[in-house]
């Protein structure tokens, strides 16, 4: 297991959503995912590869939107990657606008001296009452 776990974690997602949140740059995200491996799953829908990962990224309409990190915590694996579980809210301009809750999970993998993202599952945290 990695010992270095929770600083590769944490500055893994600084940097991740540096870039996602950032639209003119949004589509490089995709190259912190495995080329071929990776998996997205978005609100229930699944994406494999960095290109079907790209594409769905182009499409996520959060450009008016901030994050607020609330949480992160990270896993060593047992073949030297990391589990990482963020816990947030996103917000919009809009005075009227409701805060949304989120929850993202990544599997982070060793390869070629840096690590790739494997697994991605992203989740608005929303309760129907």
């Amino acid at each position: 297991m990695n010992p270095n776990f929770d600083s590769i974690g944490k500055q893994f997602v600084e940097q991740y959503y540096l870039v996602f949140d950032n639209k003119d740059i949004r589509g490089q995200v995709a190259v912190m995912y495995h080329p071929t491996d990776a998996l997205l799953t978005f609100e229930g829908q699944q994406f494999q590869g960095v290109e079907a990962i790209s594409e769905k990224m182009k499409t996520i309409p959060i450009d008016n939107m901030f994050r607020q990190i609330t949480t992160i915590d990270c896993q060593p694996t047992v073949d030297g990657g990391v589990l990482v579980n963020v816990i947030g809210q996103l917000k919009n301009n809009s005075e009227n606008d409701k805060v949304l809750g989120f929850s993202q999970t990544f599997v982070l993998k060793p390869a070629n001296n840096s690590f790739f993202i494997f697994h991605d599952i992203f989740r608005l945290v929303i309760h129907n009452a």
